[in-house]
Order: C-alpha cells, then sequence, then structure tokens
C-alpha cells in the first residue's frame, strides 16, 4: 500500500477541516431556524395554512336607571363565501341570490373573486338562514357558510335618540353613548379557524378551532325611562303647538347631577339613522346629493342640548342674581327704579321689556319676578366685570361640562376683564351677549338647588356583566362649591314668587312648591339678531323646599304668534314637573288659600273638531291641563272625543283627557263609508271624525245616503243623509 505523499495529507487534513466547518455553520444555521426562529416560522405557517373568520362579540346592553332595555343586540346571521370552494358558481349564485334577494350578477362577482372569505350579506333573518342552509344540503352546494352575527336594536325606536346614539354596520359606535362607551360594551371578538391548502381549499384532516368571543359590558344609564316619555311628550307638544324649529328639554336631579330626562325634537330613530321621520322630507331628500345628504344627516343628529350653544335671555338672570346675593352687593328688598331705559351707556339704549308701562319702583325681588332688564343693569354695575366673569367662570361657562356624550361645546364667553365694556356687563347681566349651552345652563340652575355645588352631569350610573355584576361605578362628583347655602335658600324663595305671582305664573301647580324663571331671546343669526326669530325658554327647581328636580325647556323659533318663554314655555314645563314630581311620590302640600281655589267647579268646555293647538289654548286659559294620550302629536292632529264631557263640572285645575285623530289633508282621497242603519247621533260621530261636511233630512235612523258607501271622496265631499220617518 502506498504511503500518502504529505501533499495528500495535507489536502485530506485542509477538507476535513473544511468539511467540519460547513456541517458546523449548518447546524447552527440549523439550530438557528429551529430554536430562534422556530416559533415565528410556525406561525408563519399556520397563517399560510389556516384562515379565520371574525365572530362579533354581543354587545353590551345599555339600559335606563331601573333596568328597561334601551339598546340591545339581537340575534342574527351573516352569508360568508370561500370562492376557492365553490364549484359551481353559476348555480350557487342564483340559488344564493334568489333566497336572499339580491342581484345575481352581485352575487356570481363576489363569490369569484380572488380572496380567501368574501361577505354576501350582513344580518338576514332567522327564516332566510333556515332557508338557505336546506338549499345548500339539497344541491350539495360548498363554499358558503352562514355565521351567526348579531344586529344592534333599539326597542322602542326614536326614543331618547340623541342619548343612545347609534352604530355603524359592524356594530362601532358612533354617536351618544354608543360612542362614548365604545370600548365598554363592544366586548373582544372571537375567531373561527380553519386549515386550508394553498388554493385556501379546507385539508380534510386539518380540523377547525372556534375561539369564543368575549361579550361587552352592559351601561346602566341615570335616565330614568317614564320621565324621558314625560319630556319627549311635553317636547312633542310644544313643537307642534308652537309651530317650533325644535325644543328641548333636561330634567336634572340636582344633589347628585344625574340626567333622569334629556329630549330633543325633532329627532331620529337609530335602527334608521339616515332616514328622516316626516314623510315629506324623505321625499326631499331623494333627490339630494350624497354631499347634500350628509350635511342632513349631521345636522339631523345635532344634540341641541349639547352640541349648540344659544344666548339664554332672562333664564340666566338666575345666575346674576344668585352672585348679587352671594358677594352681599343686594338683598331681597334692596330698592331699585325702572323707567323703561338704560340711557347713560354712551352710543346704545338698552330697554326694559315693559318700556312702554314701566315697572317704577321695585325691589329687587320684584325686579327678578317682572324679570325688570332695568333692574339687572344695575345688579350687573354693582357686582362689576371683575367678579361677574369670575362667577360665570366658576358656575362653568366657556368650558365642557365633561357629560359622557358626544360633540359638547364650550359656549362663548368674554376672554378677559378687559373684553368686557359698559355695555356688554350691561346685556350680560339679563342673558346677552354671552353664549351657553343648555346642559350648561341646567348644571348651573342646579348649584342653586342643591346648596352651591357645581356638579359634574352624571348619565351612566355604571357598568355590569351579562350576570348583573357591577364592574365599574360612576359615582357623582362635586366640580367645586360656589354658593353658600344661605344664598341658596335666598334665591330659591325669590324664584317660588315668581311662579307663584310673576311672570312665569303659567307653571304654577296646586300644591307644589316650584321655582323658576321664564326666558325669551332674540336669536343670534350670522353674528346678527335676527327680526321675529327668539329662543323661549323656562328654568324651573321643585319643590323648592326640598329640590327633587331641576328642569329647563327651550322653544327654538316659536311661530305660531307667542313667543315669550312665560306664555309658550312656562305651561307645559309647569305640567311637565308635576307629572315628574307625582311620579317620584312627591306629595303635593296645599296652602288653605289653594284648598279654597280647588273647591271652586268651573264646566268643561266642548274642544271636539277642533286641532291640538285650538285646543291646548282653550284649556290652558281656563286652567286646565289635558293628557293626549298619544306618544306623537301632529299640527293636523284634531280632537275627536274628550273626557269630561262638555258641560261637565269639575275642579279648577282638572286633567282633561282629549282623543286625537289625523285631520285630513285638503282634497285628500278617501272612501264613503256606510251609515245606513245608524241613528243621527251615530252618523253624526263618523262623519266628525272624517272631518266631513254633511246635510241631514228627515228624523230616525239612516235610510239613505249620497255619496253611496264605497265611492271615492274627498275632504270637500258634503254627504247628503237622509233618515227614515219612522223612528226605530
Amino acid at each position: 500500500m502506498t504511503t500518502p505523499s504529505y501533499s495528500t495529507k495535507k489536502r485530506l487534513v485542509v477538507i476535513f477541516f473544511s468539511v467540519t466547518i460547513i456541517v458546523f455553520v449548518l447546524v447552527i444555521r440549523l439550530g438557528f431556524w429551529q430554536i430562534v426562529r422556530g416559533e415565528d416560522l410556525k406561525k408563519e405557517a399556520l397563517e399560510q395554512w389556516t384562515k379565520g373568520i371574525e365572530i362579533k362579540a354581543k354587545r353590551g346592553v345599555i339600559y335606563d336607571k331601573n333596568g328597561k332595555k334601551l339598546a340591545m343586540s339581537i340575534s342574527a346571521y351573516t352569508v360568508w363565501a370561500r370562492p376557492a370552494d365553490i364549484k359551481e358558481p353559476e348555480k350557487t349564485a342564483k340559488l344564493v341570490a334568489d333566497i336572499l334577494n339580491l342581484d345575481e350578477k352581485t352575487v356570481y362577482d363576489k363569490i369569484t373573486k380572488n380572496q380567501r372569505t368574501e361577505k354576501i350579506k350582513q344580518w338576514i333573518s332567522n327564516d332566510e338562514a333556515t332557508k338557505l342552509r336546506q338549499s345548500l344540503v339539497k344541491d350539495k352546494i360548498t363554499g358558503i357558510e352562514i355565521i351567526d352575527d348579531n344586529k344592534r336594536y333599539y326597542p322602542y325606536g326614536n326614543f331618547a335618540s340623541y342619548i343612545l346614539g347609534f352604530t355603524n354596520i359592524d356594530n362601532d359606535g358612533l354617536y351618544g353613548i354608543e360612542k362614548t362607551y365604545d370600548k365598554f360594551l363592544k366586548g373582544t371578538p372571537g375567531k373561527w379557524v380553519k386549515t386550508t391548502d394553498v388554493a385556501g381549499r379546507q385539508l380534510p384532516f386539518g380540523g377547525e378551532k372556534i375561539f369564543d368571543a368575549k361579550d361587552g359590558l352592559s351601561v346602566v344609564l341615570t335616565i330614568d325611562e317614564t320621565i324621558q316619555h314625560f319630556a319627549e311628550k311635553a317636547a312633542t307638544e310644544a313643537l307642534v303647538q308652537n309651530k317650533a324649529k325644535n325644543v328641548s328639554v333636561i330634567i336634572m336631579e340636582p344633589k347628585t347631577g344625574d340626567i333622569l330626562a334629556m329630549a330633543t325634537k325633532p329627532d331620529y330613530d337609530p335602527n334608521e339613522p339616515r332616514e328622516p321621520l316626516n314623510e315629506e322630507e324623505k321625499k326631499e331628500w331623494d333627490n339630494l346629493s350624497q354631499e347634500e345628504l350628509q350635511k342632513k344627516w349631521y345636522d339631523m343628529w345635532r344634540n341641541f342640548s349639547i352640541n349648540d350653544a344659544y344666548e339664554p335671555g332672562s333664564t340666566f338672570k338666575i345666575i346674576t342674581s344668585a352672585i348679587a346675593l352671594e358677594e352681599n352687593v343686594v338683598t331681597p328688598d334692596t330698592p331699585f327704579y325702572c323707567n323703561g331705559f338704560i340711557r347713560d351707556i354712551p352710543g346704545v339704549v338698552l330697554k326694559c321689556s315693559r318700556w312702554y308701562n314701566p315697572h317704577g319702583a321695585q325691589t329687587f325681588a320684584e325686579g327678578v319676578r317682572n324679570s325688570c332688564n332695568v333692574v339687572f343693569v344695575n345688579v350687573g354695575r354693582k357686582i362689576g366685570k371683575e367678579k361677574m366673569l369670575e362667577y360665570i367662570k366658576a358656575f362653568g361657562f366657556g368650558e365642557n361640562t365633561g357629560v359622557d356624550l358626544t360633540g359638547e361645546q364650550a359656549g362663548i364667553i368674554p376672554k378677559s376683564v378687559s373684553s368686557i365694556k359698559e355695555v356688554n356687563l350691561a346685556t350680560i347681566s339679563y342673558g346677552q351677549g354671552i353664549a351657553v349651552t343648555p346642559m350648561q345652563l341646567i348644571t348651573a340652575i342646579s348649584s342653586v338647588a342643591n346648596g352651591g355645588n357645581l356638579m359634574k352631569p352624571r348619565i351612566v350610573k355604571e357598568l355590569v356583566d351579562e350576570k348583573g355584576n357591577v364592574q365599574q361605578e360612576i359615582k357623582p362628583e362635586v366640580k367645586r362649591k360656589v354658593l353658600s347655602e344661605e344664598t341658596c335658600k335666598t334665591l330659591l324663595g325669590i324664584l317660588e314668587s315668581v311662579v307663584y305671582e310673576g311672570t312665569g305664573k303659567s307653571a304654577y301647580i296646586p300644591g307644589y312648591r316650584i321655582g323658576g324663571k321664564t326666558g325669551t331671546a332674540q336669536k343670534v343669526i350670522d353674528g346678527k339678531y335676527a327680526p321675529g326669530k327668539y329662543i323661549a325658554s323656562f328654568a324651573a327647581i321643585a319643590p323648592t323646599d326640598d329640590p327633587k328636580i331641576a328642569v329647563l325647556f327651550i322653544i327654538d323659533e316659536p311661530s305660531n304668534g307667542a313667543y315669550y318663554g312665560g306664555v309658550v314655555a312656562a305651561p307645559i314645563a309647569g305640567e311637565l314637573v308635576e307629572e315628574t314630581l307625582k311620579y317620584l311620590g312627591v306629595e303635593p302640600k296645599y296652602s288653605e288659600k289653594e284648598k279654597e281655589e280647588l273647591s271652586t267647579k268651573v264646566v268643561v268646555p266642548d274642544v271636539t273638531n277642533k286641532t291640538i293647538s285650538e285646543a291646548g289654548k282653550i284649556l290652558s286659559n281656563l286652567g286646565f291641563k289635558y293628557n293626549t294620550e298619544v306618544a306623537e302629536v301632529t299640527e293636523n292632529s284634531v280632537v275627536i272625543d274628550q273626557f269630561p264631557l262638555p258641560g261637565t263640572e269639575v275642579t279648577k285645575g282638572s286633567i282633561i283627557d282629549i282623543y286625537l285623530k289625523e285631520k285630513r289633508k285638503d282634497n285628500e282621497a278617501m272612501i264613503m263609508i256606510d251609515l245606513k242603519g245608524k241613528s243621527r247621533d251615530e252618523a253624526v260621530k263618523e262623519l266628525d271624525e272624517l272631518n266631513l261636511k254633511y246635510r241631514f233630512t228627515g228624523n230616525g235612523i239612516v235610510k239613505d245616503q249620497k255619496p253611496k258607501a264605497g265611492e271615492e271622496i274627498n275632504s270637500d265631499t258634503v254627504v247628503e243623509v237622509e233618515l227614515s220617518e219612522i223612528k226605530e
């Protein structure tokens, strides 16, 4: 055997070490991929092999304070396609389109896309889901999945829509509580995972796994469904009676800052948030561009109570009065004199609402009762601009209240003391030249009612899980002390006199001590006061000896003649206060004078065949209250019956139940009813309900009629009725 040469040995050693190094590098490299990058590569491989369909979490419920469901998620189904698993796209598209009432070409385009999954239709009914499942099995069609889903549902329609808000198609909150508490309500989505090949086809032995969704928490509001109903009914009534642009109502519990009700009319249905409730508006919107539609939507979704600032007018005199009493610049008996005008401010002349018949000599308390601007200008001067601005800020004007709703505005107040001129101080004292939101004003007024604490408005009480266990409590929060209890007590007495014998007396309710202040402010549009456009309002605290509620009632642009707050806002606000106090269990306490007045009997007038507006004025002028017993009232609503009946003697201030029917539009077609066999009284009642004119001949029961039953008529038709001569 030949001995290897030195050079051969050398080459063998080099090869050995080279191979060793290469093997070592490969081992290191393999170790790196297996150990260092192993988990990442495994994850990437699984991502290539698997596909997942999101399982949406069930959104939490929104409850009122007593546990009534105001918003909930209901079971629905969503249809998905796996294009790679669909073998007969034409047949599949036709079947799915027929059952789900979709365009066949649209379905075909979706199921032939180069996508792993494609949504076909969201939120189909249980019947549609059952029929589709059965058809898929029967025709052996693959690649179509029906997944359990959740749809947001508001059981009371447009009830409390500006509080609740709404969600989008993916169940994400967009407005209201749905938006501000979205992260708690929506929960954590789950996943349905399957293993597939490169083409997206499910592997036969790959298996599947479902990761359950975690449902969202539920929100318990401070809103009381019953009180909210009272507020919405009152707002609708005021909107129709006064032909107003909108009406806003807030009811707050002063001691806690809890919002018991917040209503704005007109409103919208969160189930269909892009559809107006008014049929005429729906027709108008059909011809609008997408850009115009979006503007209409945003206008419709604006919550006047927090999204808009307005000049409060005389309701702000509550704040001016509180400042003056707190700073001891006036007492209830401080004398003032009103000659109708303020003429000593350079360049301007300010006048009292009673400039044509000045109030003359009066005390401060009388000035509040009379809502005298001259008195308040002089009170503002006594306060001074430094203290006025200091207290305006202390009461929370010029800053957000912090209420848990979307789009809150801060209002407009003077930027600094130097920016307050003599005329500015004068007008601010009676509520002009300053812009506030209704939420800011009701919060400030509530501080007068609760002994001087400015509260943060609370609309959410707590968050609970699906078993009702409290997960988070939102406690009442005092922002700061702004008034002494003594000042509050004095001012409540003055405000009570406003309702008992001042400008707010139309809100007076026997047995209840109500303090209040009327307001009438000319609107500012594009930086100028708009002639003929006003905001009428009324603020109330009740009962003044132990305040349970503070109410702010605002009517924007009343256009049915009257526009003063004491005339159009105070009466309806008074009824709302009475309903709410009775519901809260506050018993009336009658004075001897009230007991005597209540023993007086009054004859009930006949208001049948009159519009709700006409009937309301007649009853209110006679001191009656009335109940329509319907959720929605329109200007076409006509009284068809009443109880007690006309001519009945009842106690003054009694409630009259009136029953309404929509008045038909002029020349609106209708079908003539059959009157044969009816008595004269029965025929009259049915014709009156249809708002038809008629002529009767003869006596007894109806023998013949013209037009005949079943013929088409309109509101101008005169019905001729022939009665039999023989009484039966």
